[in-house]
C-alpha cells in the first residue's frame, strides 16, 4: 500500500504504522501492537496520543487492560475536510495581507540592451493606455527597428493607445508613429534629456536612460503614476500636432 498520501494529511511515519497495523487488527492491546510495528514501547504510545487526538483510534479498558481500536477509514477523509474548512477560514485574511502587500510601492533597474527590451515588454502586458515623453532616437538605434515594429503590432492588436510628446528634432519619427492606429505623437519645444524617455501606465513609471548600456528604473505605485501623468497631461496640452 502506497501510504503517501497519509503522510500529506499529516500523519508521521510512526503514527501510519500504529494506525495501519490496529486497521489489520481491529482491536488489540498495546503490546500486541508493539510486536507487530516493530516499534518502541514509547513511540507506540506517543502514535496514541495523537491518533486519538486526531480522531483515528479510540480505547475501552477491559478490567485493568486497556484495548485500542481504529475508526473506520472515512475519518481520515473528515481531517481532510477539517482542514479545508480551517483553511477557507483564513483565506479572507490572507487575501487582505495580499492586497496590502501590493500596495506597497515597488522599484527595479533594469540594465543592459535585453532588460530594456523585457522593460518595455512588461509596460506592454500590463497597459490599458501607455503615455510618454522624451522619445530619443537612441532607442531605436540600441533597440533596434525590429523591436519597436514587434511593439507596435502587439499593442495595435491589442488595441492600446500610445500618446507620446516629441521634441522638434524628432519630427520624422514622430511622423512615422503618427501613420499607425491607436497613436498619437505630439511635438514640443521644451528641452529634453537626449538620451531619456519617461512612460506612464496604470500604476506603474518607467525612465529609461539610453546610454551605450541602457538602464532603466521602474515603479510601481499609484501616487508616484499619478503624479508623473498629471505633468504628462500639461505638457501633451502645450504640445503640437
Amino acid at each position: 500500500m502506497d501510504t503517501k498520501i497519509l503522510e500529506e494529511i499529516g500523519l508521521t511515519q510512526s503514527e501510519i504504522k500504529v494506525y495501519l497495523t490496529l486497521n489489520k487488527l481491529g482491536s488489540a492491546r498495546a503490546a500486541e501492537i508493539i510486536e507487530k510495528s516493530g516499534l518502541q514501547s514509547p513511540v507506540v504510545h506517543r502514535a496514541f496520543h495523537s491518533l486519538a487526538d486526531k480522531g483515528l483510534i479510540t480505547s475501552i479498558e477491559i478490567g485493568k487492560i486497556k484495548e485500542y481500536q481504529s475508526v473506520k477509514p472515512e475519518r481520515l477523509v473528515n481531517i481532510i475536510e477539517e482542514r479545508k474548512e480551517k483553511l477557507l477560514n483564513i483565506i479572507p485574511e490572507l487575501k487582505q495581507q495580499n492586497e496590502i502587500a501590493k500596495k506597497r510601492p515597488e522599484a527595479r533597474i533594469y540594465k543592459g540592451i535585453k532588460a530594456i527590451r523585457e522593460l518595455w515588454s512588461y509596460m506592454l502586458e500590463n497597459s490599458n493606455e501607455i503615455l510618454g515623453y522624451g522619445g530619443a532616437q537612441k532607442s531605436v538605434d540600441l533597440l533596434g527597428e525590429f523591436f519597436w515594429d514587434n511593439f507596435h503590432i502587439k499593442r495595435i492588436e491589442r488595441k492600446i493607445a500610445l500618446k507620446m510628446v516629441f521634441h522638434q528634432s524628432l519630427k520624422s519619427r514622430a511622423d512615422v508613429l503618427n501613420k499607425k492606429r491607436f497613436t498619437e505623437v505630439k511635438l514640443t519645444d521644451n528641452d529634453f534629456e537626449e538620451l531619456a524617455e519617461t512612460v506612464i501606465s496604470r500604476n506603474k513609471v518607467a525612465i529609461i536612460i539610453y546610454s551605450e548600456t541602457p538602464y532603466g528604473f521602474l515603479i510601481e505605485e499609484d501616487l508616484a503614476a499619478r503624479s508623473y501623468r498629471k505633468f504628462f497631461e500639461l505638457l501633451w496640452k502645450t504640445a503640437k500636432t
